[in-house]
C-alpha cells in the first residue's frame, strides 16, 4: 500500500474503536504517547511507515488513566494469535493486520530493535503499558507489545 496516515483502528476481539492521531517524540526523545487527557485516543509514530507499507507501523495508547480507569488500550494484552487489526487509513482503504504474537516486556529491556526493525513487508505494532504499577513513580514496570503481520487490505 502507499503512504497515507492512519485515522482509526479497530480490534473487534476486544472491542476497541479508536481515532489515531500522529505523533513524532516527545521532549525526553522517547516516541510519544496522547495525553493522559484524551485516554481513547491511539497515537501512530509518525516517523515510521504508515499501516501498510513495508516496515513496522507502530501505534500506541493507554491502558489506564486515573480520571477514566481503563483506556483504549486496557486489554491489549488479551489478543491472541489471529485476532484482526483493522486500521483505517485517511485515503479510505483499510489495512488489516493478523495477530501473530503478545508479550509483555520489562520497560528497561524494552525490545525496541524487534519493535521497530525494518521489513519488506508491512507490519504492525501495538503498544501500551502493563505489568506492575510503581505507586511512588506512577509508572508502569513493564510494556505490553502486540506483534502481527499484514493480512490484505480492504
Amino acid at each position: 500500500m502507499s503512504r497515507s496516515v492512519p485515522v482509526s483502528v479497530a480490534i473487534p476481539a476486544i472491542g476497541v474503536q479508536a481515532q489515531i492521531i500522529p505523533l513524532g517524540l516527545d521532549a525526553d526523545g522517547g516516541v510519544a504517547v496522547p495525553s493522559l487527557s484524551t485516554p481513547f485516543l491511539a497515537s501512530w509514530y509518525d516517523r515510521g511507515p504508515t499501516p501498510g507499507q513495508a516496515g513496522a507501523a507502530v501505534l500506541l495508547g493507554h491502558v489506564d488513566a486515573a480520571s477514566v480507569g481503563p483506556a483504549v488500550f486496557y486489554r491489549l494484552g488479551d489478543l491472541r494469535p489471529g485476532n484482526l487489526v483493522y486500521v483505517t487509513r485517511r485515503d479510505g482503504r483499510t489495512a488489516v493486520f493478523r495477530v501473530s504474537s503478545v508479550g509483555l516486556y520489562p520497560q528497561d529491556a524494552f525490545p525496541a530493535a524487534r519493535v521497530y526493525q525494518y521489513s519488506r513487508y508491512p507490519t504492525l505494532r501495538l503498544i501500551t503499558c502493563g505489568g506492575q504499577f510503581d505507586w511512588q513513580t506512577h509508572l508502569y514496570l513493564d510494556r505490553t507489545i502486540v506483534f502481527a503481520t499484514y493480512a490484505g487490505s480492504r
